[in-house]
């Protein structure tokens, strides 16, 4: 092999590369009268035209699916809208009926499920617009956990709230990280029943910040700790079969945190306490 012919075969690859690195639609160009390496570069550009109509139809499945689920959300919450609004009418005019309250409490459950399976799928098609904003994480705390205040007393629960006065700022979307502390105390609240306990502490150490979310009920077994995250998983076989969840929670909360740079650990010692800790990263320390 002669020199020009290597210099242009460097010449073809440095621009093969650049090609895909920065995701370009262009075609690898070579000047030479070698017809070996003329047939190499058609065959390159024939990959390379394959690859642009790869991705064009991929473009167009992911704008049809979004628009699918846009379509099917709205199409199911609809009519459940609907259907509530009729239960509160008749609950309204008929007083407390028994009977019409649980229908109506199912009708909830299936919104609330119907909500959190659109966001989830959202989140997995890169659907879900997630701003990085300054989040002062103290005031969030707070506010999260007095939105429990009624309920934690009406269960006469024993609260333990550790949140420093020195402002901590975090790096995250304001509503994604009010929706995974909501997603974590809820789930506190249901599945840590037996303990009648729920701590929350704020700390930071180096670049993130962390924040424990503690119950102190059946706990979580070894064996079922890595699955309580999935999709659908419900804890009713890991912590209380008498306690129904949708198994969609966990899943979220997870999925907003790590798009935000962050995560949710999880330890638990069962029969004495259960703790999710959300991680995200400390303002200014990107």
């Amino acid at each position: 092999m002669n020199r020009e012919t290597q210099a242009r075969l460097r010449e073809i690859t440095a621009k093969l590369s650049e090609i895909l690195e920065q995701d370009t639609d262009e075609q690898v160009m070579v000047f030479t009268d070698d017809k070996t390496l003329k047939e190499l570069c058609g065959q390159i550009n024939l990959l390379l035209l394959d690859r642009q109509k790869m991705k064009a139809d991929f473009r167009k499945q992911e704008i049809a699916s979004k628009k699918m689920l846009a379509n099917i959300s709205h199409d199911i919450k609809t009519p459940l809208t609907v259907i509530l609004g009729y239960l509160e009418i008749m609950r309204l005019s008929n007083g407390e009926d028994e009977a019409l309250q649980k229908v109506e409490t199912k009708a909830k459950q299936v919104m609330e499920l119907t909500d959190q399976f659109f966001t989830l799928a959202k989140l997995e098609s890169g659907d879900k617009n997630i701003e990085m904003v300054q989040v002062n994480i103290n005031e969030l705390c707070r506010e999260n956990v007095l939105g429990y205040y009624e309920l934690l007393v009406q269960k006469d629960y024993a609260v333990d709230i550790i949140i420093p006065e020195q402002h901590i700022f975090v790096q995250g979307d304001r509503e994604s990280v009010s929706r995974i502390l909501t997603n974590l105390l809820s789930n506190a609240i249901r599945y840590g029943s037996d303990g009648k306990y729920i701590g929350l502490f704020l700390r930071e150490e180096l670049d993130f910040v962390y924040i424990d979310v503690v119950d102190k009920g059946k706990g979580i077994e070894k064996q079922f700790a890595a699955s309580v995250f999935e999709r659908l998983y419900t804890m009713e076989d890991s912590r209380n079969r008498s306690i129904q969840g949708n198994g969609l929670g966990l899943t979220i909360a997870r999925n907003l945190a790590r798009q935000m740079g962050g995560d949710i650990l999880l330890q638990s010692e069962p029969g004495v306490r259960t703790v999710f800790t959300v991680k995200l990263r400390r303002w200014g320390d990107c």
